[in-house]
């Protein structure tokens, strides 16, 4: 079952890596598609699932603990660990960033392809509470490496509350409680919308994969991904186990922490003063290792939740 739903998903990622190498239908063209995909159709697809989703029996609450919970433990351990994880601040940014950040448009293809409709509400809901906390944690982990940038208050609140996808949760969700839901046409067109997210953003991610030099970056793309594919997916099991976390839920926030790191950690290392080069290297490394660690976690969550 898991190779039969992820099968699709990694196969439209090679495609687009084969349409990267050609250059098909062009460098210039791509920058524009993810764009579109990003601020317009993933918002509609995370509008439509949750305003018109049947929350009735859903943990929101103990999922957004288990999520906070295991990513605040891994922040704190990645930073007493950081001053023998990399050579400087800079590197030690990209090192975090790598070991808690992961890729959207594979966590919700993924989820969609293996758990169904039900599956990809729970994980609209995780991306929800998700982002907002990986990215003040990103941010915070800039100010204490020493960046330079500029890193207020009002500039981390401004990036939060413009995410198109933090503003998407929100506005389905707000659709949802309030009961006005999608009226008239609205839940046909942002279905309609939404359908392209999924194989756009899987056909972006290839694209974007961009093999470099690795120099002398062995080391911190090993550490980081112990992190990310380790370190992040045992302590989501361990916290769900703890919270009782529904089966159902449990399932798709392991298949969120074993995702490789977001091509959007490198826009963010450019713009507040980490390092580029390890970034790109780490982003790429974790996105092949993703091939194997996401269908591997899978199979043991499955062998481990049929246990208990």
């Amino acid at each position: 079952m898991i190779a039969d739903a992820l099968g699709p998903v990694f196969l439209l990622i090679l495609i687009g890596a084969l349409l990267g190498r050609l250059n098909f239908p062009g460098a210039d063209i791509w920058p524009d598609i993810e764009r579109l995909t990003y601020y317009l159709a993933f918002p509609a697809l995370l509008v439509h699932r949750l305003a018109l989703a049947d929350f009735s029996a859903a943990g929101l609450g103990h999922m957004a603990l288990v999520i906070s919970a295991a990513l605040i433990t891994l922040s704190a351990l990645i930073g007493l660990l950081s001053p023998w994880l990399a050579n400087d601040g800079a590197a030690a940014t990209s090192v975090f960033q790598g070991g808690i950040r992961f890729n959207t448009y594979i966590g919700l293809a993924a989820a969609s392809a293996l758990f169904g409709d039900v599956g990809l509400v729970w994980a609209a809901m995780a991306v929800g509470v998700m982002i907002p906390l990986i990215n003040v944690l990103c941010i915070l982990a800039f100010a204490v490496a020493g960046s330079q940038a500029d890193l207020s208050v009002a500039r981390v609140a401004r990036q939060l509350i413009t995410n198109p996808l933090i503003v998407a949760c929100v506005l389905g969700l707000s659709l949802n409680v309030t009961g006005i839901g999608l009226p008239g046409w609205s839940a046909s067109t942002l279905d309609l919308i939404g359908a392209t997210a999924l194989p756009l953003g899987l056909l972006a991610v290839g694209v974007a994969l961009t093999p470099r030099s690795l120099g002398g970056d062995v080391g911190a793309i090993l550490i980081t991904s112990l992190f990310k594919f380790i370190a992040l997916p045992a302590l989501i099991l361990g916290y769900g186990f703890w919270f009782a976390l529904p089966t159902e839920a449990l399932n798709v926030l392991l298949l969120l922490a074993a995702l490789p790191t977001a091509s959007s950690a490198f826009i963010l290392a450019r713009q507040l003063g980490g390092d580029t080069r390890l970034m790109a290297n780490i982003i790429t490394v974790q996105s092949l290792l993703g091939f194997v660690s996401l269908p591997l976690w899978l199979w043991l969550g499955s062998l481990w939740l049929g246990n208990f």
